[in-house]
């Protein structure tokens, strides 16, 4: 028997449109001591109203699915419940949707060719709050967003808001967030415990209104808390 108390498991909630993969996804899931999937959905309008009834910890996005497609689906259940995160799981490997999902909400984008464990442990990653995205992925996606958000460029974003409401240290934690350092490598540069580490990111999650590591980075570049400078990112990478 399990020693995980129940309240405490991870609860997912799984979109997929394919009967067969969500069946299997699920059985994968619910054989993991710390996990739970507390609702199936097979379009993205009724992975919507489920989100917002069950409030899981973790909803398992697909992108293609009927009704409603997963990009809207996630902006739509971003927007009302903000710290429910969101990793996408599909076919699709091109930038227009890995980008696309990670504007909309989106903490973590696997392809399905995942490997089980793998899975498991970015459900995992993504309930702590952290980024789950190849390096190289991330800092294309990084770019580009940095790149659309700078002042007088075409794409839409928000007036400068000011910081005050993220300490000098959070500021900090976050632009070495944005450079793909890992808690414990923010940690070691900034001299700091892995704990407060962790500490500083619930904070910031908090003033930003997000429940991930690459929501806050996203978030900060559109609120123009971040620069291409700050993500040691240059224009055209």
């Amino acid at each position: 028997m399990s020693n995980i108390n129940q309240d405490t498991r991870i609860k997912v909630l799984l979109v997929e449109d394919h009967a067969v993969v969500r069946e299997g996804t699920a059985e994968l899931l619910n054989r993991q001591p710390d996990m739970t999937v507390v609702g199936e959905a097979g379009d993205g309008q009724t992975a919507v109203e489920m989100a917002l009834r069950l409030l899981p910890n973790v909803v398992l996005m697909d992108v293609g699915l009927p009704v409603l497609d997963g990009i809207a689906a996630t902006r739509q259940i971003k927007a009302q419940r903000p710290t429910i995160a969101i990793l996408a799981l599909t076919a699709h490997d091109e930038d227009q949707y890995v980008f696309a999902l990670l504007e909309a909400g989106a903490a973590g984008y696997l392809l399905k060719t995942v490997r089980s464990h793998e899975l498991v442990e970015a459900v995992r990653a993504v309930n702590r709050g952290e980024a789950v995205l190849h390096p190289t992925v991330a800092k294309k996606v990084l770019g580009r967003f940095a790149i659309k958000n700078q002042p007088g460029s075409l794409g839409k974003s928000e007036p400068n808001q000011p910081t005050e409401h993220l300490t000098e240290r959070e500021l900090e934690v976050l632009k070495l967030a944005g450079r793909g350092l890992s808690n414990k490598e923010i940690a070691d540069r900034l001299v700091l415990s892995p704990r407060t580490v962790q500490a500083h990111f619930a904070n910031i999650f908090d003033k930003l209104e997000v429940g991930s590591r690459t929501e806050a980075v996203l978030q900060g570049l559109k609120r123009r808390i971040l620069s291409l400078s700050d993500l040691d990112l240059e224009e055209g990478e």
